[in-house]
């Protein structure tokens, strides 16, 4: 009965909401072939460095990082898309974020950061194993707004395909900040300074006292968000959770910029 209700549902959505590719306007999908294929999905992993990058061979180098960005907390980064260079990426992650929302892109974009991983060669085995995936969490002002956190709506996606368990209570946003898209890279450190926190009640108490938690031990951890900038995000994200014990914290977005 349950599938019959959604096939009608699903039927009635089209009927009267027919979806349109962002690109060339056919109907029938978000992201046509055709548009798709001028969308240049990275082959590559890139350091964390902000100006020129550099090519970082994963199967030599245990982190994504080269010998300038080696302070950073975060340990590496995967993104399927430039963001600057393609008017389709920025409208894609555009309509995703804001009115009017797309909450079902979540599936496209996350297929593009699959063939990412596939083209690569991050589809392994090895690289998800011992993995959780934990989306940027999102203030309660712009969830309520959007109705939904759109990084935990692409890590449920993401679960889908590298079969890595979502865990969206464990990183909290405590405390509101600014826009960070007008703001230059030290006023987005210090905007996101004390922003996040764990979620106390995933912390473990003994005898009255607080501890890590030992769900972190020896977890490779990946963060999903939708567009990497500075990287300041999850610098402060990946900076709480390596103190919270776990073992190598990474990033996932769709795209990234510069």
């Amino acid at each position: 009965m349950n599938k019959i209700v959604g096939k009608i549902k699903n039927f009635l959505l089209e009927l009267f909401f027919p979806i349109f590719c962002l690109g060339c306007r056919r109907e029938g999908v978000y992201l046509c072939q055709d548009c798709k294929a001028i969308l240049e999905i990275s082959e590559f992993q890139y350091c964390l460095c902000g100006k020129n990058p550099l090519k970082i061979n994963l199967e030599l180098n245990k982190y994504g990082k080269c010998n300038k960005c080696s302070d950073k907390k975060l340990s590496g980064l995967y993104f399927a898309l430039p963001y600057k260079e393609s008017a389709l990426t920025r409208k894609l992650i555009h309509q995703f974020k804001y009115q009017p929302y797309i909450k079902d892109l979540a599936k496209t974009l996350a297929l593009l950061l699959a063939e990412h991983f596939l083209i690569s060669g991050s589809n392994k085995e090895d690289v998800w194993r011992d993995s959780i995936l934990i989306p940027i969490p999102l203030d309660k002002k712009k969830l309520k707004n959007r109705g939904y956190n759109q990084a935990e709506e692409l890590a449920k996606e993401l679960f889908k395909i590298l079969k890595v368990p979502v865990f969206s209570d464990i990183l909290i946003k405590i405390k509101t900040t600014l826009s960070q898209v007008e703001l230059s890279g030290k006023e987005r450190e210090q905007n996101l300074k004390n922003a996040f926190a764990i979620n106390p009640v995933r912390n473990q108490i003994s005898n009255g006292v607080k501890k890590s938690f030992d769900f972190f031990r020896g977890k490779k951890i990946f963060l999903v968000d939708d567009v990497y900038t500075t990287g300041s995000t999850m610098e402060e994200c990946a900076n709480i959770l390596k103190k919270a014990g776990a073992k190598q914290v990474w990033g996932i977005v769709i795209a990234r910029e510069g």
